[in-house]
């Protein structure tokens, strides 16, 4: 049977007791579900029409003006053209707090997109690195990276710690780091996940941008096969998109600090290591870091996240960014899973990119804040 795991994102990870989501065809669904109640598997059905859950989301696009009154509207999904559109419009109506530069190119040949945020009020700063979007079907991403831009230009007058925030430090903002898998989750395929290089000899396309880091590359949890989802790819940074922000990272990583990623969906919030069971050496200070964090973020919705060690709490995987970056040098390294736990999925509803944003920020402010108060 093909079916698309949703969560976990390989089979290595399913053990007896393990719940799954998964995505079937159609007709593979009548086959499925007598199979699931011979071997007395439970399960419920979470989207029963999952294209007719895609064309609410996305066939009201042509019908509706993308644009609020005030301008931009932060609380609907916008695409890769879009989103390029708007950081040219932020970078050239807030000069004074916003740099917009690029720090190389996809495979498909886009500019890959960072904006600088902060006064520029010293010489040296210290820096905290946020990317959306390594997976492409993981739409909450973005969404969040673009709300935190607009929070930080909108409360930096009026709300103290956005303004120390800024003050003190340099945002490195990258709303769409898998910019080629994410233009095709919009034309092509909504559950697209990876980058879209070509494999000549497999013809499948992509490569698994959250594997092929240089951080015991292709072990537990990454897969060999170009044809699956956690593909490592051929070698550590094939991807241009890998190593043109591991190369920006390794150039700066004495300025930053902080490394923030963020994925969908699990409600989590996970610290390294990811390849390994093995506790971090500064755990006790990113454990407090992400112990209030999360207690931030419940605070507005009640929305409880789990946090921990990536490899505990979610699921041992090699080659990730998070790990990567901690391996380099940045002492805070955090993998943010967003809303929800299952029942959306990968189709977050947009009423809720939100609620999802303003608890997220909580959170990410939180992790800022305890950054600048030095943890020992």
């Amino acid at each position: 049977l093909q079916v698309d795991l949703w969560q976990p994102s390989s089979t290595f990870h399913i053990v007896e007791g393990t719940v799954i989501d998964v995505r079937v065809p159609q007709n593979t669904s009548r086959s499925l579900l007598p199979y699931l109640q011979q071997a007395n598997i439970q399960y419920t059905i979470l989207i029963s029409d999952l294209q007719e859950a895609i064309e609410n989301q996305t066939g009201l696009r042509s019908h509706r003006n993308r644009r609020s009154v005030s301008g931009y509207n932060y609380e609907v999904y916008h695409s890769l053209d879009e989103i390029r559109d708007w950081m040219h419009h932020v970078n050239k109506t807030h000069s004074d707090l916003v740099h917009m530069f690029s720090v190389g190119k996809s495979y498909e040949g886009r500019p890959l997109f960072v904006l600088k945020l902060g006064k520029r009020s010293r010489p040296y700063k210290k820096a905290v690195w946020i990317d959306c979007g390594i997976h492409a079907r993981e739409w909450i991403g973005p969404a969040f990276c673009q709300w935190f831009v607009k929070e930080a230009l909108q409360t930096y007058q009026t709300d103290p710690a956005m303004r120390k925030m800024l003050t003190q430090l340099y945002f490195y903002v990258m709303p769409v780091f898998n910019v080629d898998g994410y233009h095709f989750s919009w034309t092509n395929d909504r559950f697209w996940r990876k980058t879209r290089s070509k494999n000549t000899r497999f013809r499948c396309h992509g490569v698994d941008a959250n594997r092929n880091w240089k951080v015991k590359w292709c072990d537990e949890g990454a897969s060999f096969h170009p044809c699956d989802d956690t593909y490592c790819g051929p070698f550590p940074e094939s991807e241009p998109e890998v190593k043109a922000v591991a190369h920006f990272l390794r150039k700066h990583r004495k300025q930053i600090k902080a490394y923030l990623s963020f994925h969908a969906y699990a409600q989590m919030l996970l610290y390294p290591y990811s390849y390994k069971y093995a506790t971090i050496p500064n755990f006790s200070c990113v454990e407090s870091a992400a112990y209030n964090a999360v207690n931030a973020l419940q605070s507005a919705y009640g929305i409880r996240y789990r946090y921990g060690p990536a490899s505990s709490t979610l699921y041992v995987s090699s080659g990730s960014s998070m790990d990567w970056a901690y391996k380099n040098g940045i002492p805070y390294a955090f993998a943010f899973e967003l809303r929800d736990t299952g029942h959306f999925g990968f189709l977050l509803p947009e009423t809720l990119i939100k609620p999802t944003c303003t608890e997220t920020m909580l959170a990410v402010k939180n992790i800022t804040l305890h950054l600048l108060k030095k943890c020992h």
